[in-house]
Parts: structure tokens; C-alpha cells; sequence
């Protein structure tokens, strides 16, 4: 890692990282996973949501925001019962199919970073696979009792978040990219995650407190607008990581090879 930093320093490098451009990926991954991503988990949270916030608290958790940050969330959506009262079969289906936009911006972002040209159309199937599985895994996460009451929980969600993230650009990247070369990637996605969660109890989450005094529910709406960019550049950068420790792997093994 020291090595790959070393030759950033000097200027190798820079070329993937430019041609990506991080920061319009994050924020079209931001505006299109409010529009289209957290709309239908809110449906599918308010499903099994029981006595409790709904995907308010799912966003708190996930957030990991103080109780005064949280209550400011729970302002911006509707409870569980409002949402399964006013939801219909077609609104669920025109929200799925607009949801699979978002996997779309994802693959584009994973085929950038590995210098890959477009799927062709006929692999729109795996976003349908892919949301598929997102939504489940943070549905389960949501719902199931293990995560909040077993102590092995933050080793085990570690592992799962490797697992999916490590699974999810070999799918979206239709096999093109070894497993080995992605799995750098997928434990640098989620290590980022879990720094952003960290820095998100320091930051976002007074911020959200703050600025719906402020501003209003809107200014809350900011600061989550903001948390989900941050989210796309830990996604897109960390799979950006994950390449660069590989080329740098491969060039130290191809080294090796002729020195031998």
C-alpha cells in the first residue's frame, strides 16, 4: 500500500483516477439513489418494518447518528403504516424499474475504473439480479435481531459487505475482471464505509441536528443528500483502491517472474 501511495505521490497513476471523475460519479450515484434507490426501500422497509421507524431507521442506523439527529430523519419520511396505506402494485413496479437506473450508474462507475467498454444491452439482467440482492441484504440487516443483539454482529457484517461488494463488480462487470483483482476493491469499499460511518457520528450527524434548526426539514435533506455522495465516492474510490493495489501486486509479481 505504502508503494502505491509513493508512486501516486510521483505522479503514476493519476490517469485512472482522472479519467474516472470521482466526484461527478458520487454525485450522480447521490441523485440517483435518492430518486430512484431509496423510494423503493422505503416500500420495502415499511413491509416489514413492525413497530418500528420504517427506513428512517434504517437510514439512522446506517448513518449512525445521535438520538436528536435521528428524530429530525424520522421528520422527512413516512411511518410504516402511511406508506403501506397509499402504496399500489404499479407504483411498486414503475419504482423497481426506475430503481434498476441505479444499477446502471454503478456498473458504468465499476467499468470506468477497470478501463472496460459498456455491457451490451442484454446484460441489463444483472441489475435486476444485483438490486434484487442489495435490497435483501439491507433488508435482513434491518430486520433480523442478530444484528442488534449478538456481539459477533460487526465481524460478521464486515464479512458480508466484503463478500457483496467483492460479488457485486464481478457480476456488474459480466466476469471480465478476475476474482482475485476485485477482492482488493471490495475490502477497500468497506473499510471506507466503516470510516464514513465513524466520521458521520462526528459530522453528519450534528450537522443534521443543527441544520434542521436552521433550515428546516430541507436543511436535514442536505445533509443526507450529502452523506449519500460521500457514499459514492467511498464506492467508486475504494473500487479505484482495489485496481491499483492489484496493478501494483502484479507488477511486483511480474518482477519477481524476471529476476527469477
Amino acid at each position: 500500500m505504502r508503494s502505491v501511495i509513493r508512486r501516486l505521490r510521483a505522479g503514476h497513476r493519476w490517469g485512472a483516477i482522472s479519467e474516472l471523475d470521482l466526484w461527478q460519479r458520487s454525485l450522480g450515484f447521490a441523485a440517483l439513489g435518492f430518486l430512484t434507490l431509496v423510494p423503493l426501500l422505503i416500500v420495502v422497509s415499511a413491509a416489514g418494518a413492525g413497530g418500528g421507524k420504517g427506513f428512517a431507521q434504517w437510514l439512522g442506523d446506517g448513518i449512525g447518528v445521535s438520538e436528536a439527529a435521528r428524530v429530525e430523519i424520522e421528520r422527512l419520511f413516512a411511518l410504516p403504516g402511511q406508506v403501506r396505506r397509499t402504496t399500489t402494485a404499479f407504483g411498486l413496479a414503475l419504482l423497481a424499474v426506475f430503481g434498476l437506473s441505479f444499477g446502471t450508474v454503478v456498473q458504468s462507475g465499476y467499468e470506468k475504473v477497470w478501463g472496460l467498454p459498456p455491457a451490451r444491452w442484454w446484460a441489463r439482467w444483472r441489475h435486476v439480479v444485483w438490486l434484487a440482492v442489495l435490497i435483501g441484504v439491507l433488508y435482513l440487516f434491518a430486520v433480523s435481531p442478530f444484528w442488534r443483539e449478538n456481539p459477533a454482529s460487526g465481524v460478521v457484517s464486515l464479512v458480508c459487505g466484503i463478500l457483496f461488494f467483492w460479488w457485486s463488480q464481478r457480476l456488474l462487470l459480466g466476469g471480465r475482471v478476475r476474482w482475485m483483482a476485485l477482492l482488493p476493491g471490495a475490502v477497500a469499499t468497506v473499510l471506507g464505509l466503516l470510516g464514513l460511518r465513524i466520521f458521520s457520528r462526528l459530522v453528519f450527524s450534528p450537522l443534521i441536528a443543527s441544520s434542521a434548526v436552521t433550515y428546516g426539514p430541507f436543511g436535514a435533506f442536505l445533509v443526507i443528500q450529502t452523506w449519500l455522495v460521500a457514499v459514492g465516492v467511498v464506492v467508486f474510490g475504494g473500487a479505484l483502491t482495489g485496481r491499483l493495489v492489484d496493478s501494483e501486486l502484479s507488477r511486483r509479481f511480474a518482477g519477481r517472474d524476471v529476476g527469477e
